[in-house]
């Protein structure tokens, strides 16, 4: 008990610090605002007049932006490895490693930290939808539910970042890397076609994928609204991400050497 106060105590003193990063330069929002708009305001209006895509009984912007802000949370969380190097660069995470706060802290709170910029991806988003006149779910329980997963859909990809930043150890090589991760990932789910009109090689990728599971709860949440799947959802994406965590703590100092 002693073990999981500390844990909780350190994660969200990590998780303070890398806000009070994002609050002193939010540059970086700005920048990364500017993809799902791109996404929303040009290939959604475009694809959205062909109709050539099932969207399920929603509009093809309905259908495509959870899609679009999962992506954004996605392409947060998987660059954070880069700034694992960063810090090992920098001579911090060293500094980090000696000090007595538990590995799986310093995961979590990098993992918070993912899912607070995520959040705010997704308030960009919400915003350019209300713009757009796309109609979504936008009550209590449905912006309590986004929250919690991309809170977890976040941490989940973190830490998949950051086991890849401990086995590539430079950050030209977890660039690369990490495109070769997202995009498939990406277009291997359910973001921006349903699962249906894949092929079935395909359709397995996209089951095996945690993207989907994020995408499929987003869309039931604020389109849908048939949230029998939800909790299913959720279950997974909790899995996935502990693992995530689990295996991210232990792979963690290894960065450093």
């Amino acid at each position: 008990m002693r073990y999981i106060k500390q844990v909780i105590g350190k994660s969200y003193v990590m998780a303070e610090m890398e806000v009070l990063k994002l609050l002193h330069d939010p540059t970086e929002l700005i920048t990364r605002a500017v993809q799902p708009l791109l996404w929303l305001g040009i290939f959604g209006e475009a694809l959205s007049r062909v109709h050539a895509i099932p969207t399920e009984g929603s509009s093809y912007l309905q259908f495509i932006t959870p899609g679009i802000l999962t992506q954004s949370v996605v392409f947060i969380a998987i660059f954070y490895g880069i700034a694992i190097i960063w810090e090992r660069d920098m001579g911090l995470l060293q500094k980090l490693l000696v000090t007595p706060t538990p590995r799986l802290a310093l995961v979590w709170g990098k993992m918070i930290s993912a899912g607070i910029r995520g959040l705010c991806q997704a308030v960009i988003v919400f915003i350019f939808a209300i713009i757009l006149q796309i109609p979504l779910r936008m009550d209590i329980l449905s912006l309590l539910g986004v929250t919690l997963i991309i809170m977890l859909g976040a941490g989940c990809f973190t830490g998949l970042s950051m086991i890849i930043a401990s086995i590539v150890k430079t950050r030209e090589r977890f660039m690369g890397i990490g495109q070769v991760i997202t995009l498939p990932l990406f277009f291997a789910s359910n973001a921006i076609y349903p699962i249906t009109i894949m092929p079935l090689w395909l359709q397995i990728v996209a089951k095996l994928n945690p993207l989907t599971y994020m995408v499929e709860a987003l869309r039931a949440l604020i389109v849908t609204g048939n949230v029998s799947q939800v909790p299913y959802d959720i279950i997974i994406l909790v899995v996935v991400t502990l693992s995530m965590s689990f295996i991210s703590a232990f792979m963690y100092p290894k960065v450093a050497s």
